[in-house]
């Protein structure tokens, strides 16, 4: 039967389209999605240079990328494949190293087992921005999804994106001044594409490195490739019980980070990137500016403040980071998702990177990871609370709560006054204290998300509570 029946179930989200392996996610709509794409490379590229191919750990993901070469290849691409599952920044650097019409990444990042899905990354290593994928999006449409006519064997090739990016890495990094450290390292792949790399650098690092779940698992032990505390249960009892410096992980395709610290607790990517924009200005005295989401901790604008750099609000999506990162000099990039990128590196986001410059951070400071946090938050005028409500509304429920908040905002919210109303990405009202709450419906789920900042945790749960009784009555 033609997958083009279900055609309509391929939407694209933030960063590419995702669905359930052998309901939406088929080899048919793969030939879809792959034509679509193809359509817009002959718009941007010569078919001299080649198209890229990668996969993460995730069932099917490589048989899914073989159909894509095949059918790339039957149109008259040269194709070059990776000899394994690959870091998402890896295919990216590697997209740009080797000079390609850009690269295909079979992957569904941190989400569940059941979901694959494929992303296109253009020439320039970072994700594609909204114009490129709203063209593929309006050629899937007309795209087939038939099996290739031919079958071009001499067009598609086998290679290793490892080496050049290792190389690469290592030139961001303060190699001697981490083996000068010495550090006790605990890591967990998460059984995710990490392994072989991240690993690696932490030896090549002089570190001390127990590793777990580092071998190719499709269910991903059972739990989701996403490092965050109910997945690092583990790691955390290990940094604890091995009195390590630090705990590391990342997620399915390795471009989220996951940090412990020597403590067991598990830092909050809003900590992390407010810890490495003061390592990178303060150790390592680098300049340029602090990119962040409309989602992202305002304690970076009071870090940038304070060393009088430049700070740009985008909105979410590390797609809009990294146009920024070429666009101007950016001296860290970062999402509360936990996503981040540095000067010097690829306009994408890093978890092998992200995770090393940690690593980094602690042998520059000679101090434990828990007080170079504390020193970094007071330093940015915080602590500061956060929170993420993630509320199932279907979409006239979605619709009637934007409208309500866009048109007749209230004036204030658990007492606090409302001073303004920002419309980069959802509405986002900032309060008179400098608190501020975020709503954003989701384009791919029957979710609002609620985020939240303030100066405490009774204001944060205040808020929460009066938010989601003014979204409650809302209900169409």
């Amino acid at each position: 039967m033609s997958a083009s029946s279900n055609s309509g179930k391929i939407k694209f989200g933030t960063d590419g389209w995702r669905g359930i392996i052998a309901d939406d996610f088929t080899f048919a709509n793969v030939r879809k999605v792959t034509r679509a794409i193809a359509s817009y490379l002959e718009t941007a590229y010569t078919k001299d240079r080649p198209v890229l191919i990668a996969y993460d750990t995730r069932f099917l993901a490589d048989e899914f990328a073989q159909t894509a070469a095949q059918v790339l290849a039957d149109l008259g691409w040269t194709v070059k494949i990776t000899d394994r599952d690959c870091p998402t920044p890896v295919i990216a650097y590697n997209a740009r190293h080797l000079n390609s019409a850009g690269a295909l990444m079979f992957t569904a990042s941190h989400n569940p087992a059941p979901y694959c899905g494929i992303k296109y990354i253009p020439d320039y290593a970072g994700p594609a921005t909204p114009e490129i994928t709203d063209t593929i999006v309006a050629n899937i449409e007309g795209a087939s999804d038939e099996l290739p006519k031919s079958n071009p064997t001499d067009k598609i090739s086998i290679f290793d994106p490892k080496p050049e990016y290792m190389k690469f890495i290592y030139t961001l990094l303060d190699v001697d001044k981490i083996k000068s450290a010495q550090l006790k390292v605990k890591y967990d792949a998460l059984y995710s594409t990490s392994r072989g790399y991240l690993d690696e650098v932490l030896q090549h690092c002089g570190c001390e490195l127990e590793s777990f779940h580092t071998y190719r698992d499709v269910l991903f032990g059972g739990g989701m490739p996403e490092p965050k505390g109910e997945q690092l249960v583990e790691l955390v009892e290990a940094v604890r019980s091995g009195k390590a410096d630090l705990g590391l992980a990342t997620d399915g395709d390795s471009d989220r980070f996951g940090i412990v610290d020597e403590q067991g607790n598990v830092l909050t990517p809003n900590n992390v990137l407010l810890l490495l924009a003061r390592h990178l200005i303060k150790n390592k005295g680098k300049k340029g500016a602090i990119v962040r989401t409309v989602a992202t901790t305002h304690l970076l604008d009071n870090l940038a403040a304070k060393y009088g750099v430049e700070l740009y609000e985008t909105p979410v999506g590390f797609k809009y980071i990294g146009e920024k990162m070429r666009e101007t000099t950016v001296l860290i990039g970062g999402e509360e998702s936990g996503g981040l990128s540095i000067i010097g590196h690829i306009p994408e986001k890093d978890g092998v990177l992200a995770d090393m410059l940690v690593a980094e951070a602690i042998a520059y400071e000679g101090k434990p990871l828990s007080q170079m946090v504390t020193e970094a938050i007071a330093e940015a005028n915080g602590p500061l609370s956060n929170n993420r409500l993630d509320l199932h509304l279907d979409d006239a429920h979605k619709a009637a709560v934007i409208d309500f908040f866009a048109q007749t905002p209230p004036a204030e919210v658990a007492g606090i006054k409302v001073k303004e109303l920002g419309r980069k990405d959802g509405i986002k009202l900032y309060l008179e204290d400098g608190s501020w709450v975020l709503l954003r419906p989701s384009g791919t789920e029957p979710l609002m998300r609620v985020y939240l900042e303030t100066n405490s945790p009774e204001k944060l749960a205040k808020i929460a509570q009066e938010m989601e009784s003014i979204i409650a009555k809302l209900e169409p």
